[in-house]
Formats: C-alpha cells, structure tokens, sequence
C-alpha cells in the first residue's frame, strides 16, 4: 500500500496564504476512517523542511496559495513529478527557498517523490489579517471533495 502525505502550506494570518492549512485541516476531518492513515502536516512552505517532510513517501500532494496572475479562486493542479513548476506561481513565500525551488532541487538531487501532486489556489489578498477572500474560500470544497475521491483510488 503507498504511503501518503498531505502537506498543507500557508500562513493563515497572512489572509488567503492561509488556504493551503483550510484544505489539509477539512481533509483531516473528513477522510474516511480507512484512508485515516495518510500523515497530514501543516507547514510554512520553508523548501528545505518541505524536501525532508516527504522523504520516504510514496505520493505527496501539497495544497498552497499562488499568485500567478489568474482569477482569485482560480485552482491549478500540478504534476511536479512529471513537469517543472513554474516558480512565478509560489513568489509569495516568506522564505527565500520556495515550493518550486524545493520541488526543483529535489529533482536535480533525485530525491523526489515517485509522485508530487502540487495543488495551488489563486490568491487575492496576502497582507496581514485573518480569514480567507470570498473568492478563494469555494476552492476549499472543490478541492477536499476532488482529493477525497483521488485518495480512494
């Protein structure tokens, strides 16, 4: 049976940079008691800590915020382990080593999951503050009822 890791990225005081914790923490709540085994994490996004939180993983799929220009709500699904991510969409990052760049390193270090399924939910308001835009809070849903149905497969 794969080993699975759901990784959850954000800041939730920093307004829709918190969606990536809303999505691990709903999946939490709500996988099935058989699929209860998969090990979510909630994280920063720092990319050293990303490389070392999915080593030994079969499948990782990581849900964070983006800014790639797109409409606010917008939901881009990323096969990291087949395609470079474009490094535009995860700027936003407190760190000065992004998701793309950990995903990148990881590939030229050969040290990436079999498979990396990086879930990225377009962005409007990133200053400080609480709570999620309008426009960003339904991918929530779309997203959970979406992995829900991929994690029984």
């Amino acid at each position: 049976m794969d080993t699975v890791l759901l990784i959850g990225v954000g800041n939730e005081f920093r307004q829709d940079d918190g969606v990536g914790l809303a999505i691990v923490r709903s999946l939490r709540s709500r996988l099935p008691a058989y699929l209860s085994t998969m090990t979510t994490i909630e994280a920063s996004g720092e990319g050293a800590a990303l490389m070392e939180a999915w080593q030994g993983f079969d499948r990782v799929y990581l849900f964070d915020a983006v800014a790639s220009g797109a409409i606010p709500g917008t939901i881009h699904r990323i096969a990291a382990h087949q395609a470079t991510v474009p490094t535009q969409f995860f700027h936003y990052s407190t760190h000065a080593f992004s998701v793309a760049e950990a995903v990148e390193l990881a590939r030229s270090l050969q040290q990436l999951p079999p498979e990396l399924i990086l879930w990225g939910i377009e962005g409007k308001n990133f200053r400080m503050g609480m709570g999620l835009s309008p426009e960003v809070e339904p991918a929530i849903e779309t997203i959970v009822q979406a992995m829900l149905i991929e994690l029984e497969h």
